[in-house]
């Protein structure tokens, strides 16, 4: 696990933990060891400290943040590279997260290759730096950039790091030899520890802190980690230090805490296929069939992922404005400085466009993204099934519709999956890979590589109306309508989810979606709907008065003003809903909009784990969080309900039951969360 060898006068400790070199207690148990020896080395001028592989230190290995801590704990690591007479070196190669860049701040000097990313990212796991990053950080940056990198938890990559101060140096060659260079050059102890801070205002100091808490919503972490930075300003060192640990140790057994790791483990469990040992094809030309927005932003991501694409509409007058809509995204990745011009001219060159459908021949992926109305993709993939490759993955983009009907159309099923991307398709991280009753496991397998590869959190569904993450919140959407009818305000609601966590009101993303989407919908179901079940008409009334959200300047709100603003016009409409549905307004609370709205949630995602629609409850909890901005600080609705109380659970969940009345289906909401608590 710790290999250590010689190059001349300077020892080259190696940490060997595969995959990720994660900072494990053996690890750390090696390390010791290893510079206990060098301690006692006369001969040596100095350290170099690398990880084998890929990687330097991923992060400190997660699994032990809930347990006792075993000794050595890490900074008796930094302390140990700290006392050595001669100096030490951290060839970052990779990653050096978390814990990692915490052991690279406890050495003489920073040296990372080209590719390098460095950064604390323990704010986003509900934690605070505990191994001095918090204190050793701002001696090389100064207080205002820690503050951002420090509660932000964003990773930087490593040109920016250096100019930040962040790392010394950028390998131009051989890492490891490039270190031993640099400590050549150094000539002795360099402690981060001992450098001075540099000058701060401190006024500013505060205004920075009060922007970045807000941007992560005031979340205790965030929190400590600010208040941590500023300490550096305000105590000795080693007190600081160790009130930063006393922090950290009381902060990583919160419920909190516990909740950001379990969506930490659950993402990963999403993203495993069910057959491990199935091997994804090799895609390297993927089509795209519709240059609309979606179709537009679905191509933009694969262009930013290095994939060569070829864009099909229908017309050649369609395919200049998909290519435009293209444009215009690389142009805005250029202007927030996510790609430079030769990044602009790399993507440029590796799009190709067509008006003919045969120019998908060559594509080993090929994502259909047309109209959202299945007889027009039923057409479109029987035209596909006469032109692609025999070996061509072949997906539909939809967000509700039968993958298993569309299969029928498609020569050799098996390589026919859904990849449901969610708009902004190119910003948005969620995707949900949607396997119908043909689909092959090569065909998974290809759409889990390709979701990595994207930087997409890949979640697995079976075929389902909606499949998880739609069907989940249309349940979420029906009783946040319920509580308007009965006596809520549509802001009423929005504020209450808002203040719970989620990034957006249902009805402030309603007006964003545009209301005549979910019109269109229901006027398609209507004929089919049970008229002995609950409907709420306020949308529809607000449709037919012309009121189609934002792009109209109305809907839920009114957007007169540039901005959604409450508009005492809609109330007409809510009061006429109750009047034809015979209800009375009551005062509703803030406690009942989220616990109606919430366990609405959490009842429909018990039936979809009971459908196998769901693969696993924790599966739920991603889709919510990185499709729906449902808050990782709760670990997402299944962990927030396993961890009520079950009589309070069953009184919130009776409370939804009654509200649905006629056609409610309760689901086993117990099983849904045995597991997770």
């Amino acid at each position: 696990m710790i290999d250590r060898r010689k190059i001349g006068t300077f020892a080259v400790v190696t940490i060997d933990n595969p995959p990720v070199n994660a900072g494990s207690h053996a690890v750390r148990q090696g390390l010791i060891a290893a510079f206990a020896e060098i301690a006692a080395d006369a001969s040596l001028a100095g350290v170099v400290l690398v990880g084998a592989g890929k990687t330097f230190i991923s992060g400190s290995d997660i699994r032990e943040f809930g347990k006792p801590l075993s000794d050595p704990q890490l900074p008796a690591v930094i302390e140990a590279i700290e006392n050595l007479a001669i100096p030490v070196a951290a060839a970052i190669r990779g990653a050096a997260l978390g814990g990692g860049y915490e052991l690279s701040l406890g050495c003489d000097l920073r040296i990372a290759d080209s590719n390098a990313v460095v950064g604390l990212p323990e704010v986003g796991l509900g934690l605070v730096p505990g191994a001095g990053g918090t204190q050793r950080l701002p001696r090389l940056t100064g207080v205002p950039v820690a503050l951002e990198l420090a509660v932000s938890a964003r990773r930087v990559k490593a040109p920016e790091a250096l100019s930040l101060g962040m790392i010394d140096a950028i390998s131009s060659g051989d890492l490891v030899e490039d270190a031993i260079a640099a400590l050549r050059a150094l000539g002795g102890k360099r402690r981060v520890a001992d450098m001075p801070l540099p000058p701060c205002d401190g006024e500013e100091a505060l205004r920075i802190r009060a922007e970045v808490v807000a941007r992560a919503k005031g979340r205790p972490a965030a929190v400590k980690a600010a208040d941590l930075v500023l300490m550096s300003a305000d105590k000795p060192f080693r007190q600081a230090l160790a009130e930063e640990r006393a922090v950290f140790q009381e902060i990583r057994v919160s419920p909190e805490a516990f909740a950001y790791r379990h969506a930490f483990f659950a993402e990963r469990d999403a993203a495993r296929p069910d057959n491990a040992d199935a091997a994804a094809a090799d895609v390297r030309v993927v089509a795209v069939i519709g240059g609309g927005t979606m179709g537009a932003g679905i191509a933009h991501s694969f262009l930013s992922a290095g994939y060569r694409v070829v864009l099909v509409e229908r017309d050649d007058e369609a395919l200049a404005a998909g290519a435009a809509r293209i444009a215009g995204l690389r142009t805005e990745d250029l202007a927030r400085g996510r790609l430079d011009e030769a990044g602009v001219a790399r993507q440029a060159a590796a799009l190709t466009g067509s008006a003919d459908l045969a120019d998908v021949v060559a594509a080993d992926l090929i994502i259909e993204a047309v109209f959202e109305d299945i007889t027009v993709k039923r057409e479109l993939l029987r035209r596909l099934g006469t032109v692609a490759s025999a070996d061509a993955v072949i997906a539909t983009n939809t967000s509700y519709l039968d993958i298993d009907a569309m299969a029928e159309d498609v020569p050799h099923p098996k390589r026919f999956l859904g990849l449901h991307f969610f708009a902004p398709a190119h910003v948005m991280k969620l995707l949900e890979i949607v396997k119908g009753a043909s689909t092959g496991d090569k065909a998974v397998a290809t759409a889990l590589a390709v979701a990595k590869r994207l930087g997409k959190q890949a979640v697995i569904a079976r075929n389902a109306y909606g499949f998880i993450g739609n069907r989940i919140y249309n349940a979420y959407r029906r009783h946040a309508e319920f509580l308007v009818q009965d006596g809520a305000t549509p802001q009423a609601v929005d504020r209450a989810m808002r203040n719970f966590g989620m990034a957006m009101g249902p009805f402030a993303v309603a007006d964003l979606s545009g209301l005549d989407i979910a019109w269109r919908m229901r006027k398609a179901q209507a004929a089919t709907r049970d008229p002995a079940m609950r409907y709420v008409d306020i949308l529809d009334r607000l449709c037919e008065a012309g009121r189609l959200g934002r792009k109209a300047g109305a809907g839920y709100y009114t957007y007169a003003s540039g901005k959604a603003e409450p508009d005492p016009a809609i109330e007409f409409h809510i009061e006429a809903s109750r009047t034809a549905a015979g209800i009375v307004a009551r005062p509703i609370g803030d406690d009942e909009i989220r616990a109606r709205c919430l366990c609405a949630m959490v009842n429909e995602g018990a039936l979809l784990l009971a459908e196998g629609v769901a693969r696993q409850a924790s599966d739920i909890d991603v889709a919510l969080i990185h499709g729906y901005g449902f808050p990782r600080w709760t670990g997402g609705p299944v962990w927030w309900a396993a961890h009520l109380n079950a009589a309070e659970r069953k009184a919130m969940l009776q409370r939804v039951a009654e509200a649905e009345g006629t056609g409610f289906k309760p689901g086993d909401v117990d099983s849904l969360v045995a597991g997770l608590t």
